[in-house]
C-alpha cells in the first residue's frame, strides 16, 4: 500500500504499521487514577500518547509513513503541512531516516509546536490559515520539491499508525467497554475504530470533539462530509476538517461523538495535573472531558481514554488567558 493509495487500510495494515515502527516508537503506559476514577464513576485506562516520542500519537503514523517510502523515493523527502504535533512527527520520523523534511506551517500556530517542527531539522514554509490555504501551499511544496505528500489525517499509512496506540491499549487494558478519542482530522479516530473491530467489537469508540469545531459530529449525523464554520476552540490539535477516508470507516462503524465545550476541556486538563501530575493538551485532555459531562453514558464501565499529546505551550496555559 502506498501513501497515495486510496484503498482504506485494514486490520492488517495496523498489524505491519505496529512491526515498522517498533524499534522507532515507545510503547507508552497504560495509567490509572483511583481518584479520577471516582470522580467519572468508572474505571479509566489511560495510554499515555503524551509520552510518545515527539509528545504525541502523531509520531506513529508519521513514523510508519516515513519507514514505508520506497528507497528510491528516500533523497527527495516528504512534505506535510501542520499547525504542530503533526509536523513535529513527520520531522522526526524523516531525520530517523535521514532524509528531508518539508512542512508548512499556518500562520498563528502554537509557538512551543512551530519550534519543536524546526528542532527536528524540517524546512518550513508559511502560509495563511485555513485548510484550502495549506493544502495549495502543501502542493505547491510537493511540485517544487519532489517530495512524498504525508497528510496529516487521511493518509493510509498514517491511519495505520495512529492506530497501534489502540491496538496497545486492548492488549494491555482489556477488556474494555468504551475507548474514548478525540477527533480533529481523524486519523486517531478511524485508526482506533480498525483496531477495536478486530480486538474488541463488543466495546464502544466515543470521539470527543469541540464545540466550536464539530464538523465530525455534523457529518456522521448527515451520512456526509461537512464542511462546518471556522473552528473555534482552544484545542489547537482539533481544528482540521474530517478526511474523507476518516468519514468513511467512522461511518461504517457505531461510532458517537460527544461535543464538548472549552471550559469542560480546560477543567479536565487541569484535573489531570493535579490528581496524575500529567499535563497534557487541551486537544488531549478533551477525551476525559467527554466521559466527564456523560456520566450516565459511562457509569461503572471500563473505559480507555487515549491520552493523545503533551506539548502543551508552557508560556500560554489556557487557565492564565
Amino acid at each position: 500500500m502506498s501513501a497515495s493509495s486510496p484503498c482504506p487500510p485494514g486490520f492488517d495494515d495496523l498489524l505491519a504499521a505496529a512491526a515498522r515502527i517498533a524499534v522507532h516508537a515507545h510503547a507508552t503506559p497504560v495509567l490509572r487514577s483511583s481518584t479520577v476514577d471516582g470522580l467519572a464513576g468508572c474505571r479509566i485506562a489511560f495510554k499515555a500518547e503524551h509520552l510518545q516520542r515527539g509528545g504525541a500519537f502523531k509520531f506513529r503514523g508519521a513514523c510508519n509513513a516515513a519507514w514505508a517510502l520506497p528507497t528510491e523515493a528516500v533523497p527527495r523527502g516528504v512534505a506535510t503541512h501542520s499547525s504542530g504535533n503533526h509536523g513535529a512527527a513527520l520531522a522526526l520520523a524523516a531525520r530517523s531516516r535521514g532524509m528531508p523534511c518539508h512542512v508548512v506551517v499556518p500562520d498563528g500556530a502554537v509557538a512551543a509546536k512551530v519550534a519543536a517542527i524546526a528542532a527536528y531539522g524540517a524546512v518550513m514554509h508559511r502560509c495563511a490559515l485555513g485548510i484550502a490555504a495549506r493544502e495549495a501551499a502543501c502542493a505547491q511544496v510537493v511540485a517544487t520539491h519532489g517530495a512524498t505528500l504525508v497528510h496529516p489525517y487521511a493518509d493510509p499509512l498514517v491511519i495505520a499508525g495512529q492506530g497501534t496506540a489502540a491496538l496497545e491499549l486492548l492488549r494491555e487494558a482489556g477488556p474494555l467497554d468504551a475507548l474514548v478519542v478525540p477527533v480533529g482530522g481523524g486519523g486517531l479516530a478511524a485508526g482506533t475504530a480498525i483496531a477495536m473491530r478486530a480486538l474488541a467489537p463488543g466495546c464502544r469508540l466515543y470521539l470527543a470533539e469541540p464545540s466550536g469545531a464539530a464538523d465530525t459530529s455534523a457529518s456522521l449525523r448527515d451520512g456526509t462530509l461537512v464542511a462546518g464554520d471556522p473552528p473555534d476552540t482552544v484545542c489547537d490539535g482539533l481544528r482540521g476538517t474530517l478526511g474523507a477516508p476518516n468519514f468513511a470507516l467512522l461511518y461504517a462503524d457505531d461510532v458517537e461523538v460527544i461535543e464538548v465545550d472549552d471550559v469542560d476541556t480546560v477543567a479536565a486538563m487541569r484535573l489531570l495535573a493535579m490528581r496524575t501530575k500529567q499535563l497534557v493538551e487541551p486537544s488531549s485532555a478533551i477525551a476525559l472531558a467527554a466521559v466527564l459531562a456523560r456520566p450516565r453514558t459511562f457509569a461503572g464501565l471500563r473505559v480507555g481514554i487515549v491520552l493523545s499529546g503533551g506539548n502543551v505551550d508552557l508560556d500560554a496555559l489556557p487557565w492564565t488567558a
